[in-house]
């Protein structure tokens, strides 16, 4: 019976076999970081068995550290960074080195049955003696003729996804390709600078967002408070994912620019400016302006006004940037992300005004 992919998904045993090659252990982690300081790491190296493990996914510039998701919120719900991709794996000695033994080591299981056996020497005569269907050609002792002039590609799993099933999704047997050529059109997710800058984008972090404040803190009741942010405060910021690998070198750069501040007074007792509570960004890349002597009666361009006393307690001012999304990469591409948006609060208490009576 010749194995096609619906067959040996449905098997579990090819299935299971697949990903606990290339998906699991310290040879092929998919995004486990090394360091945090100002940018991620995976360099590549040996795992227990002494066998190099080549993919790796570096990360610098603005990033969030120890290979967390960053505080950037998609204004897109339905948009999501990649769940899985496949990448280089490793190469044909290294390959035959790590899938021949595990193969061996599972026809030896006491109790295996007849399915999950004959999946398995169907798998070992794949990648031993060029055993394969229309789609997925076989290979000759694991192509170890061509050492050093390929790879073997695998499916990673991206361990931020909370979806099991979908980052386990990339789950086809690992294939070859040849330094320089690109992955067969059938793996839509192979690794490409557009899933680079989505995973960047996933990773990106974003300055704080505190809005200076007049009054500052504490205001009074039907007074308007003068809301704005600097251009030294924030501007635009830059993320970059690269893999690097023999015969394979992929980089992306994502950027976020602030466009504008969207200010939620924390109470329906509020009057916003303008009255949408979003303030665009000006011409030399601040939002709003500063208070100053003299300005009291007027409108402020970006601020609040509180219409209730808060009380013994405070009001939760949330201050929001959204941010234009795009990116760069290796060969010219580029283009467009959703728009994202980051905010945090600031307390701010409301009083009466105290009249007083002579």
């Amino acid at each position: 019976m010749p194995v096609t992919k619906s067959w040996a998904a449905s098997t579990g045993v090819v299935l299971s076999l697949t990903l606990g090659l290339a998906l699991t252990g310290t040879a092929y982690a998919g995004e486990i970081p090394s360091n945090t300081e100002g940018g991620m790491e995976q360099s590549g190296g040996k795992d227990d068995t002494g066998i190099y493990a080549a993919a790796r996914i570096t990360y610098s510039g603005s990033v969030a550290p120890n290979g967390s998701s960053g505080n950037v919120t998609s204004a897109d719900v339905n948009w999501t960074p990649p769940p899985c991709w496949y990448a280089p794996y490793l190469g044909a000695k290294d390959f035959k080195a790590k899938m021949s033994k595990d193969i061996e080591r599972q026809l030896k299981t006491p109790g295996i049955g007849s399915t999950a056996g004959s999946a398995l020497t169907e798998l070992k005569r794949h990648y031993e003696a060029r055993y394969g269907w229309s789609d997925n050609p076989g290979y000759e002792d694991y192509n170890v003729d061509k050492d050093g002039e390929g790879m073997f590609w695998a499916g990673v799993e991206n361990p931020n996804e909370p979806d099991a099933l979908k980052r386990s999704s990339c789950n086809d047997l690992p294939f070859w390709v040849d330094n320089g050529e690109a992955p067969p059109p059938r793996y839509e997710e192979a690794i490409t600078p557009q899933i680079l800058a989505a995973l960047a984008y996933q990773h990106m972090q974003l300055p704080d967002t505190e809005v200076t404040l007049a009054p500052e803190q504490t205001t009074k009741v039907n007074l308007p408070t003068w809301a704005w942010l600097d251009k030294a405060v924030f501007d635009e910021v830059q993320a970059t994912a690269a893999l690097n690998v023999p015969g394979f070198d992929l980089q992306a750069t994502t950027t976020a620019r602030p466009v504008s501040l969207t200010l939620e007074p924390g109470t329906e007792d509020a009057v916003t400016y303008p009255a949408s509570g979003e303030c665009v960004i000006n011409g030399d890349g601040s939002i709003g302006e500063p208070y100053a002597r003299g300005k009291a009666n007027r409108i402020p361009p970006c601020g609040i006004k509180y219409l209730r006393s808060s009380g013994n307690g405070t009001y939760d001012l949330q201050a929001t940037i959204t941010w234009e999304i795009s990116w760069t990469g290796t060969g010219g591409a580029g283009g467009d992300l959703p728009d994202g948006a980051f905010g945090n609060g600031q307390d701010v208490a409301v009083q009466e005004i105290q009249a007083v009576n002579r």
